[in-house]
């Protein structure tokens, strides 16, 4: 369990995001959580100066193609940074922990491969509960955290 606040940070310590572009790729699975990760990313972007027309946002279906959104991302369109974004809620069969493993094997070998970062903003919990007190409950958002970390990951 996590023992911060995710929308906790020392603003102080974030760089300037105004001349960075953004590419974001959320998952439409589980949308009440989704919505509110993107929300939380797009608007701490924009805090920091993120210009609204360098924030792209494009969707897919579930968390597993964020894979392909964040490769295509990181081809083709100039971003300083990209972000992914869904959630996965365990259930009762093994696909959690399939799905889990991928994306996460996924992004981090875009990370190894790619010239851009790209940012892990997959929540992977055991029930919507776990998943609501992340995405804007009572231990913040994980979009905010996100945010921050392309904006720092972006400037490194």
């Amino acid at each position: 369990m996590a023992t911060k606040n995710l929308s906790e940070y020392n603003q102080e310590k974030v760089p300037d995001a105004s001349n960075m572009i953004f590419g974001i790729v959320v998952a439409e699975w589980n949308p009440e959580i989704t919505c509110a990760l993107l929300d939380g990313c797009v608007s701490t972007l924009e805090k920091h100066g993120a210009l609204p027309e360098n924030i792209h946002v494009k969707k897919v279906p579930g968390s597993f193609e964020l894979i392909y959104g964040a490769h295509q991302m990181t081809l083709n369109d100039g971003y300083d940074a990209v972000i992914i974004l869904g959630s996965v809620i365990r259930g009762e069969t093994p696909h959690f922990d399939y799905i889990c493993q991928g994306v996460t094997a996924g992004i981090a070998r875009l990370n190894a491969t790619s010239s851009i970062p790209v940012v892990f903003g997959l929540l992977t919990t055991n029930d919507m509960q776990q998943a609501k007190d992340r995405a804007g409950g009572r231990l913040g958002n994980k979009g905010d955290e996100c945010a921050v970390v392309a904006i720092k990951m972006a400037k490194f």
